[in-house]
């Protein structure tokens, strides 16, 4: 089993994914060949670059349960009004958070998904993205919460 990336290495490999994820929908790259060519660009080492690898793999096998939470936190924006960058974004976090992939704590992943969206989207989409995933986050609390009782 691959060594766990280091959190710089982790962030580096959420970036990677998004930009493969980018590639792939706005340039209609197939996914080898975006993630070759993203991985190779981005210098990762080589736990990273699995991470994106399982980051980009989990966010495409899971996409519609991902849209669908996202749907349920985001009533006011819906999928087809958000930016591609946002949306991926959106995507990648939902998905880490739903499907486990990174073993990081949900407010980890959500900090992460606001730092990408503060990089590469703007201020206001920062908020939103922060309101979309803490919405996600405090629901599975509360699904915890009843599921204990």
């Amino acid at each position: 089993m691959a060594k766990t990336p280091s959190p710089s290495s982790r962030r580096a490999a959420r970036e990677t994914a998004l930009r493969i994820l980018y590639m792939m929908e706005v340039g209609k790259t197939p996914r080898d060949i975006a993630q070759q060519e993203t991985v190779a660009a981005n210098k990762l080492e080589e736990e990273a670059a699995e991470f994106s690898c399982l980051l980009v793999d989990g966010t495409l096998s899971h996409q519609d349960d991902a849209d669908a939470a996202i749907a349920q936190h985001s009533t006011h924006y819906p999928l087809n009004q958000q930016t591609i960058v946002d949306r991926n974004i959106l995507r990648i976090a939902t998905t880490e958070i739903l499907f486990g992939l990174s073993g990081a704590p949900d407010g980890v992943v959500a900090n992460e998904a606001v730092e990408l969206a503060k990089k590469y989207s703007t201020p206001e989409a920062a908020k939103f993205i922060n309101g979309v995933i803490g919405g996600l986050i405090r629901s599975r609390e509360s699904d915890d919460t009843v599921t204990e009782e």
